[in-house]
């Protein structure tokens, strides 16, 4: 059976969605690592095989985090955490899967604080995977803060877009938006100046409930090419409850729009959003037992997905 890489190949945006060199809709669909200093040992083959044969994802999602411990701008190990991204891209390749380097923003707010690092890694990075048009590159994860609205991440994006063109003109871009990764309906007045680009939006399904999914459909009536390039069902923190009914509306406007979707995180950390449980020492092949209810919700989805 071919992979869906092998099926659809390079990607390009049409309209509000992804598409293949046919013209026939995509659906990415898949994980997302938590922060790669943390969690390095996820990033094995086993692991990237198991979600692409038992769970029916075709994506993983490589977080970069920039301002945290052990963080591309702060103390990590900065050869090693490239090496991580390598490893992912070539193993995603292997499988037939999709990958997307995520320059993983958060305590940092503003991607432009680290600006310049940034466009020194991303120029170095898509020049390192040049021609692997599996790759798709995330621009900045979660830009939040009340002074960092849309025109502060466009003016970021608009100079580190034409670094990543030069060696990969064609590849599809992932930016992010305000709030977290939230304001995506106020892109529609000013999009970027890029016909291969897509908008992030970010969702906990205990925290973000109707007014954010009204933004959601606001964006895509639009016309904003929207990914969820991260969610999951429990609260923004990453822990507490889990919230099945608003996790249930969120599927429901995903199905309907045909987004394309990675759940957080591939980890056993000890809170909710992971999809591994915390005293299983399994780097893949996990039974049904050693993942979360967050796991199990997530694998379920995206086996269902996988069957259409």
């Amino acid at each position: 059976m071919k992979t869906y890489f092998e099926r659809h190949g390079a990607l390009r945006v049409q309209g509000t969605r992804l598409v293949d060199g046919a013209g026939q809709p995509v659906q990415l669909r898949g994980v997302s690592t938590l922060g790669l200093a943390w969690y390095p040992e996820f990033v094995n083959l086993g692991a990237f095989r198991t979600l692409r044969d038992e769970w029916g994802a075709n994506t993983v999602r490589l977080a970069m985090y920039t301002c945290e411990e052990g963080g591309y701008m702060t103390d990590g190990d900065r050869a090693a955490l490239e090496a991580l991204i390598d490893r992912g891209v070539t193993l995603c390749e292997g499988l037939g899967m999709y990958a997307i380097i995520d320059w993983h923003i958060l305590s940092d707010g503003d991607p432009n604080i680290h600006a310049d690092a940034a466009e020194d890694f991303f120029r170095r990075i898509s020049a390192r995977v040049a021609g692997r048009p599996h790759v798709l590159y995330e621009l900045c994860n979660e830009p939040n803060g009340a002074a960092v609205t849309w025109p502060v991440v466009k003016g970021y994006a608009e100079r580190i877009i034409p670094v990543i063109r030069a060696n990969a003109p064609e590849a599809v871009i992932i930016c992010g938006t305000p709030t977290w990764s939230q304001d995506v309906d106020a892109v529609a007045a000013a999009p970027l100046d890029d016909a291969n680009i897509l908008y992030a939006l970010h969702f906990y399904a205990a925290t973000h409930g109707d007014a954010l999914r009204r933004k959601a459909e606001r964006a895509l009536e639009a016309g904003t090419p929207v990914f969820v390039s991260e969610c999951s069902i429990c609260d923004a923190s990453g822990d507490g409850v889990i919230d099945y009914a608003s996790a249930a509306a969120w599927r429901e406007l995903i199905e309907r729009h045909g987004l394309s979707y990675i759940a957080w995180s591939l980890s056993n950390r000890d809170e909710s959003a992971a999809l591994i449980r915390a005293d299983c020492p399994r780097t893949s092949d996990w039974t049904g037992d050693e993942l979360t209810e967050t796991g199990r919700w997530f694998r379920d989805m995206l086996l269902a997905d996988r069957e259409k």
